[in-house]
């Protein structure tokens, strides 16, 4: 039976890199962004290396459009193995003016997304037990530090920070939750800029595909519950 992997969050950094890894390692990729234009872009050009690959723009901070997502994509391209979460909303930077409705939305794209994503796919996940799992890109924000949280306030990411340290916690829940049912879960946390992306201006040290090769480390170990990257 093919494996295939929900790569939510899909951008030109961290998780093209991770789709581009586990295609190569023979999955099939389904990709997932608000984006259709450029999802499509992706998937397409996965496809001209051989790839089973699909685009799938969804709003990943509502469960209905998760749930939905995750039906479409068991339809299209099978079961789900591994659910690899990359999104984040960099809302709510100021939490001392930020509307509550972009903090809600924050959140909901770290962790209530994740948690829909989970759920509607835990039949897949249970059934593949031993090689299905959770992968969650984490943030350096998430840690409780007074440096750390100095950063964040200084560079206008207090909601980020909160949602990734939610979301820090969530994968540790799910993990104890999940071992049982032999669904691995697992975390690399990112401890810097990353080449390629949105935040890199010229001088991001990190490279993606180290990052994904972590992930895919991580994968096939099946022991780690987070590790530092960076």
């Amino acid at each position: 039976m093919a494996k295939t992997i929900l790569v939510c969050g899909h951008g030109p950094g961290i998780s093209d890199a991770v789709a581009k890894k586990f295609a190569a390692e023979g999955f099939h990729v389904a990709l997932v962004a608000r984006s259709a234009e450029k999802l499509e872009a992706a998937a397409k050009a996965l496809a001209e290396k051989g790839v089973t690959a699909k685009a799938f723009p969804a709003d990943l901070g509502d469960p209905a459009a998760v749930k939905k997502l995750v039906d479409d994509v068991r339809a299209s391209l099978g079961p789900i193995t591994i659910v690899h979460w990359n999104a984040y909303a960099g809302l709510a930077g100021d939490l001392l003016t930020a509307d509550a409705a972009d903090l809600r939305k924050a959140f909901d794209v770290s962790v209530t997304g994740l948690v829909a994503a989970v759920q509607a796919s835990l039949p897949d996940l249970r059934e593949q037990k031993g090689t299905s799992a959770v992968l969650v890109t984490g943030g350096g924000f998430a840690f409780y530090d007074k440096a750390v949280d100095a950063a964040a306030t200084q560079w206008n990411a207090m909601g980020l920070a909160v949602s990734k340290a939610a979301q820090h916690k969530l994968v540790g829940l799910l993990s104890a939750k999940l071992a049982n049912d032999g669904v691995y879960v697992g975390e690399v946390v990112v401890l810097g800029m990353v080449k390629g992306t949105a935040f890199d201006s010229g001088n991001a040290t990190l490279d993606p595909n180290e990052i994904a090769a972590k992930f895919w480390e991580i994968y096939g170990g099946r022991q780690v519950l987070s590790t530092n990257f960076g």
